[in-house]
């Protein structure tokens, strides 16, 4: 039924804890999801730095910011900027390349406040990895949700239980949020042999979850087996999040590049250090460098890490 637990490998980034779930060595991806991070929970005292990711770059992705609590002002190269705030979606797609910042807006920043979210990173398909660049929001009422006896579900991005989500996906995917009270029982969208989605997994952002005989707590991703139905129980009131789809071959990651192509992350390596990737036109007096990662030799090159926190 279960084909790997992955627990979240926390870092401090200065008051600010963030668990990385995906990438992991020994799974690199669930369906087309090449990262997911759980940012938080935090609470910013009034004045502190807060949220403050300078701009830099993406290709070959998708990425998705989902809020429980707080807010982050994007800001890219399209033009687009845009406050996401709780139960809302920031789908942005880098394409062929794009560039994009993530702060506290300076008003939350004196008020302080809390932050706790989610930060998903897609792999487009290998025909669209070089799409054109493009950003869309949508709001808290703009999901697709269900609440019946003490389970909450909303559609995030793609398709389950019935529902589309209007994120513009490009591959076939399902991401949902659910809040359970305690002795709630559900399922996943059913798995390959039911005639549904090839990879899934829960992944518990607060509380503690059955799911067979076996009972896994805040911070561990569930990785189900291609033809597992299992029957998910909340022990007491749980945040997961469920999540999954086709996969779309295997990637190259590198700080913030994901391609099919090694030649095509050293280009996006290239032009960033160039200064031939745009900046966002209101957010355009810094940026996060290119790293400088020593080399190292093969098979285990040192990589950076993602410069998202969030």
């Amino acid at each position: 039924m279960i084909e790997l637990v992955i627990d979240a490998r926390r870092k401090d980034l200065g008051g600010f804890e963030v668990g990385r779930v995906l990438p992991f060595h020994s799974r690199r991806m669930v369906g087309p999801f090449i990262f997911l991070d759980q940012m938080g929970p935090a609470e910013f005292a009034p004045g502190s730095e807060a949220i403050n990711v300078r701009p830099h770059p993406h290709i070959g992705l998708s990425t998705l910011t989902y809020l429980f609590e707080g807010e982050i002002m994007h800001r890219d190269n399209t033009g687009a900027t845009e406050a996401i705030r709780p139960g809302e979606v920031n789908w942005m797609t880098a394409g062929s390349g794009i560039v994009h910042s993530e702060r506290t807006d300076p008003l939350k920043k004196s008020q302080g406040g809390a932050m706790h979210g989610m930060q998903a990173w897609v792999a487009l398909p290998k025909e669209l990895e070089e799409t054109a660049p493009a950003f869309h929001h949508f709001g808290e009422d703009g999901q697709p949700a269900y609440e019946n006896a003490g389970l909450f579900a909303r559609l995030v991005a793609g398709e389950a239980y019935g529902a589309k989500a209007l994120a513009p996906v490009s591959s076939p995917l399902f991401y949902v949020h659910w809040e359970l009270a305690e002795g709630v029982r559900t399922a996943p969208p059913p798995g390959k042999g039911a005639g549904g989605y090839s990879e899934r997994a829960l992944y518990v952002v607060k509380g503690e979850i059955e799911v067979g005989d076996r009972t896994f707590h805040e911070g561990q991703m569930i990785v189900l087996e291609p033809t597992a139905e299992p029957t998910v129980k909340a022990i007491r009131p749980s945040s997961v999040m469920v999540l999954g789809g086709e996969p779309v071959g295997p990637r190259v990651i590198w700080w913030n590049f994901v391609s099919s192509s090694q030649e095509r992350i050293d280009q996006a390596k290239a032009d960033w250090k160039a200064g031939r990737m745009a900046l966002p036109a209101e957010d355009d007096l810094e940026f996060i460098p290119l790293p400088d990662v020593p080399a190292t030799p093969e098979p285990a090159p040192e990589k950076p890490e993602p410069t998202h926190p969030v």
